[in-house]
């Protein structure tokens, strides 16, 4: 079994053999605008997940995943070639959901920003449904008189 620093060291290799094969190596047509945003390696080192992120459309995803299925072979003898580790990890290609997650994340703190602009505009209109001030305070017109003790707590002063 592997140490867990290893696997990362791996990890990083693969992310940076992978990423230059993409630039440099891999001359399919259907590869678009492609990142390496990750790879995740087991700690058995047997197998390896690459994450991706493709810029533009749907389609353009889907062809570039199509790309990176069809070069999965090429890019793994090259990781086996550059990394010289005996048993060379299968490689699984993982479209990243973090751009998805960030525009969700983007439109969720726009919808609340909105939110607080309309309660602070009905806040700044609203007026006290009593008095503006709620809560008792200590009567100063008593004088010199103490208020008599009926054998309850004692009087709250403020």
């Amino acid at each position: 079994m592997a140490d867990a620093p290893r696997a990362r060291r791996l990890a990083e290799r693969i992310q940076q053999i992978v990423a230059r094969m993409l630039d440099t190596r891999i001359k399919d047509p259907r590869l678009g605008f492609v990142t390496v945003t990750d790879v995740r390696v087991t700690g058995d080192l047997q197998n390896a997940t690459v994450f991706y992120t493709v810029l533009g459309s749907e389609e353009e995803r889907a062809a570039s995943a199509a790309a990176l299925a069809s070069a999965k072979g090429l890019i793994r003898s090259e990781v086996g070639k550059q990394t010289g580790i005996r048993l060379t990890p299968t490689l699984e290609f993982v479209p990243d959901a973090v751009p998805e997650t960030a525009a969700s994340l983007e439109d969720a703190l726009r919808e609340a920003a909105a939110r607080d602009a309309e309660v602070a505009a009905l806040a700044a209109s609203a007026s006290y449904a009593g008095e503006a001030d709620p809560y008792r305070r200590p009567e100063e017109d008593l004088g010199d008189e103490e208020p008599q003790d009926e054998g309850g707590p004692p009087p709250r002063r403020a």
